[in-house]
């Protein structure tokens, strides 16, 4: 399994504190079977900055320390970059890192309450650029919870989302895994990874995510969501399905 969004390095943000606790984070990713990691510490979100030349030093170094402990993890580098009017300027000087730093796409952090009202047309930019944006866990963002048509929008016009594992296996709540399961079947998220910050309450979780995905809507959904990371550092077309409203489309009786 691929992971495109986890927290792994360490003393960076809010993941491990310390360089033992990355490598206990690599080590449990191992035995659930994830064998590549997309390190994405959070960016400009008012408390952390870690700009491009930062975590490919640190990914770098991470990697050589989990060789030396014989860890068949690869981390490759990336960003969670907290939506803000700056992003485009910052790409052209050289402080945004696309996932694995040779695709187009960018993970885009939303405030957990609200959208900005120039989200639309930073998106919209965003791709004019010829970067592809993808939306991290919008199942957990208070506004889109409320009006999943604002969502809706953004897919429609191009941007992909990313939903959390652990908010699929509801580790955050009934609520939150009733609209990660609404957004899967509205085809309105294109991605399941862990956002893992450490190896116990905010762990991975992907596999587990992957089963309940194939009980509840089918193993063609499933594979959707196990290919699109393969697909995504390949270079090639990201598997999309039509999206649809939430509510517009009754699967397994559940709305």
């Amino acid at each position: 399994m691929i992971d495109l969004h986890c927290h792994i390095l360490h003393g960076v943000d809010d993941g491990p504190a310390n360089r033992d606790a990355s490598l206990m984070m690599a080590k449990k990713a191992a035995e659930e079977g994830i064998h590549t990691i997309i390190a994405t510490p959070h960016h400009k979100n008012e408390k952390y900055e870690n700009p491009k030349e930062t975590i490919l030093q640190e990914v770098a170094k991470m990697n050589d320390y989990l060789r030396e402990h014989r860890i068949d993890v690869e981390i490759l580098p990336g960003q969670e970059v907290r939506v803000n009017g700056d992003i485009l300027q910052e790409y052209e000087e050289g402080g945004i890192v696309t996932l694995a730093d040779r695709t187009p796409f960018i993970l885009i952090e939303f405030p957990s309450g609200h959208v900005p009202r120039y989200a639309e047309k930073l998106l919209y930019d965003i791709q004019l650029k010829g970067l592809m944006p993808i939306i991290v866990h919008p199942e957990r963002n208070q506004e889109l919870i409320e009006n999943p048509d604002i969502l809706y929008k953004f897919v429609k016009n191009g941007a992909f989302t990313q939903v959390t594992a652990g908010s699929v296996v509801g580790k955050f709540g009934k609520k939150i895994q009733k609209f990660s399961d609404q957004l899967i079947a509205s085809s309105l998220t294109h991605f399941v990874a862990s956002d893992a910050h450490n190896e116990t309450n905010r762990a991975f979780h992907l596999g587990e995510a992957y089963n309940r995905i194939k009980k509840q809507f089918g193993s063609d959904i499933e594979y959707l969501f196990q290919e699109n990371p393969y697909l995504l550092l390949e270079g090639k077309s990201i598997i999309k399905e039509i999206p649809e409203r939430v509510g517009k489309k009754k699967f397994l009786g559940i709305f």
